[in-house]
């Protein structure tokens, strides 16, 4: 598989290679996937293209990734209910993704303070980490990815994950991941770690006006960062 394409592109095109091979090996739901190194040498990419791929086969539904277990392949999930999938809302526009995760994302911390468990925010601590420890756009974006999904899950409320997902679909689009490039730089990755981990002491804390607090205020920035002169 050439690397030479966007990463998107990659990550898109490595999405249906992972699920045809685990159809020809006859993997069922709850098979393991191969880990993100042996994906990596089975097709010959970086794995910042294979964490893009799982992603995107994560917010379809397809997979699911646990901290120290590994990736298995899952029911599908329509996450509207609609017959809606990641595929589907890759040409939603950056502004209205924004919106709808404003509407979810911050009242949800409230939720979170109070039912997050000792393993919840272990989780998030390893995706905090893993975001200070990238060094690629792709990696960033994956590992941002990874903890906004760890923190709607740590809700531990079904449906709220099902209609976060098919927000999450969205950023899987090429006008997303072309502004999201766009407006990266060391100073915001910066910004935004520091913002993550503010929002995830108030939730180790228990604080949900506080946590809500500093959702809004850093999807406040993501937005602008992500939106100015468009």
């Amino acid at each position: 598989m050439s690397t030479s394409a966007p990463a998107s592109v990659q990550g898109q095109q490595l999405a249906s290679l992972i699920l045809s091979e685990a159809a020809n090996a006859r993997l069922g739901t709850g098979g393991r996937l191969p880990t993100e190194r042996q994906l990596a040498e089975r097709f010959g990419v970086t794995r910042s293209v294979v964490r893009h791929a799982l992603s995107l086969l994560q917010a379809d539904g397809l997979i699911s990734r646990e901290v120290g277990r590994g990736t298995f392949l899952r029911t599908l999930v329509d996450p509207i209910g609609g017959g809606a999938s990641a595929s589907a809302l890759n040409d939603v526009a950056p502004a209205d993704v924004m919106a709808v995760r404003a509407l979810l994302e911050p009242p949800a911390m409230s939720l979170v303070a109070i039912r997050a468990t000792a393993r919840d925010f272990d989780a998030m601590e390893t995706h905090l980490v893993a975001y200070d420890a990238a060094e690629t756009f792709e990696d960033v974006e994956a590992s941002d990815l990874e903890l906004h999904r760890c923190l709607i899950a740590a809700s531990h409320n079904p449906l709220l994950v099902r209609l976060y997902a098919a927000a999450e679909a969205a950023r899987g689009g090429q006008l997303w991941g072309d502004l999201k490039r766009r407006a990266d730089s060391p100073e915001r990755r910066e910004l935004y770690s520091r913002e993550h981990r503010r929002l995830v002491a108030a939730l180790r804390a228990r604080d949900g006006a506080g946590a809500v607090v500093a959702m809004r205020e850093h999807l406040d920035n993501v937005r602008a960062n992500l939106l100015e002169g468009v």
